[in-house]
């Protein structure tokens, strides 16, 4: 009877888990759209810069998502993921030595920073609002 019993509670934690994954992803946070806001980096090479900074977040599938942005070197395309928690995400690029790290702050309300190594290391973050309609 005890093996009956384990095996039920296998059962059921996995009934579970199945209805969560499936409830989770009906709730991952949409991203497409234009986020705008400021961007404050630090570093030794540039040293203290402040500018302002527009993301587009052009595909969402799930939990995977990719975008651009254009900054004075030109533009950045990159793809990221949003993570199970629904809050934090990353994104990488191409041509990158760094990696971005998010957190989704409200439905139109991200953080993303930049954190890089090396002999040009920098760090920093956007403050981002979404400005344009988001897609359904």
């Amino acid at each position: 009877m005890r093996g009956f019993g384990s095996a039920v509670g296998a059962m059921v934690a996995a009934i579970l888990w199945a209805a969560s994954a499936g409830h989770a992803l009906a709730d991952v946070p949409n991203l497409v759209g234009t986020w705008s806001g400021k961007n404050d980096t630090i570093g030794d090479v540039f040293g203290l810069r402040s500018r302002d900074r527009t993301v587009h977040i052009t595909e969402q599938t799930d939990r995977r998502f990719r975008g651009y942005f254009t900054y004075e070197d030109g533009r950045k395309d990159f793809f990221g993921i949003i993570f199970p928690d629904d809050v934090t995400f990353a994104w990488v690029s191409r041509t990158s030595k760094g990696e971005v790290h998010g957190r989704i702050l409200a439905p139109d309300h991200i953080a993303a920073c930049y954190v890089e190594g090396g002999a040009e290391a920098t760090a920093g973050c956007s403050d981002l609002k979404r400005t344009g309609e988001k897609a359904q």
